[in-house]
């Protein structure tokens, strides 16, 4: 039976209604979450969650930045979790960066004197970076969990790119493998529950969405000479999804004078759900970061 109209629901029946959510300017409805500190907000921080995962998967972050008041939010991207959208395809990655910028333009609005920071993991980092490229004066800093840069040079040999794009002209919706949880993090209880996540996409990369993964990385790897915002990078040695040598690739090369690159060794991908003692490092990390970043709370 068709909805009723008017009514738009979630990939799993929820009428938008009654959600958080926005409308991008393709007229799909994006899933928002919010988190709110106690007291008046310090700082803005937008979360950038990676390729098919969610934003709620960004609740131990969120929590940690809200108690040194600073006030957070995030939304699913297109096709993924519970916003609208083909799941794991994107007719542009550009898209994603749009819809960021429209997410931060909306919160701006509300919390114009705020200084506003980015927090981006894998995909995610892409997104981030990109997005500040675009608005460099915007944004007071952006931190960067194991982001992609780079493709990794074993999975995307000449030959390999050769292919993959014929197969996305020939048949952009062939599927190329899936993303391994085993190289989440060295926590069986997290990679059990990247698992269990229905939220979570489990299902094959297509070819297409592999295409637009990369004009992205060839895109952020003509942006990095030219960047000078403020960035943390933060980055497990050990990461089997994001090549560690884009993150080098960026510290070194970018323009910025405030920048730091920590490196945890043996770290696997989703450093803030890695094992508890890597996890508790990458939270404090990035809470001290961004507070470091901010203006002295005014005297009252």
């Amino acid at each position: 039976m068709p909805e009723p109209e008017g009514i738009r629901r979630t990939p799993q029946g929820v009428s938008y209604a009654d959600l958080p959510h926005i409308v991008n300017a393709d007229g799909l409805h994006l899933f928002c979450r919010y988190w709110e500190p106690d007291g008046p907000p310090r700082a803005l921080v937008f979360v950038a969650h990676g390729a098919g995962e969610h934003c709620g998967a960004y609740e131990d972050v969120a929590r940690t930045l809200t108690e040194h008041s600073m006030l957070v939010f995030a939304h699913d991207h297109v096709g993924h979790g519970q916003s609208e959208g083909e799941r794991m395809n994107v007719k542009n990655f550009q898209v994603y960066v749009r819809d960021s910028l429209q997410h931060i333009d909306i919160m701006r609005g509300r919390y114009s004197s705020l200084p506003v920071f980015i927090v981006g993991h894998s995909m995610g980092g892409a997104i981030s970076i990109l997005t500040a490229c675009e608005r460099p004066q915007d944004f007071a800093g952006v931190v960067l969990i194991a982001p992609m840069v780079q493709m990794n040079p074993e999975s995307a040999t000449p030959f390999k790119v050769f292919i993959a794009k014929v197969l996305n002209y020939m048949a952009p919706r062939f599927t190329l493998g899936s993303i391994e949880s085993k190289w989440v993090s060295r926590d069986p209880k997290q990679v059990e529950a990247y698992d269990s996540d229905e939220l979570n996409y489990h299902g094959g990369l297509r070819v297409s969405f592999g295409m637009q993964l990369m004009n992205a990385t060839s895109r952020i790897e003509r942006e990095i000479p030219d960047i000078t915002w403020p960035f943390l990078l933060l980055h497990g040695d050990d990461d089997k999804l994001c090549d560690i040598r884009g993150s080098h690739l960026m510290y070194n090369q970018a323009k910025s004078t405030d920048k730091k690159l920590k490196v945890y060794e043996g770290g696997y991908h989703a450093l803030h759900h890695d094992l508890p003692e890597t996890a508790e490092s990458v939270l404090k990390e990035v809470c001290s970061w961004i507070l470091e970043r901010l203006p002295a709370p005014s005297e009252s």
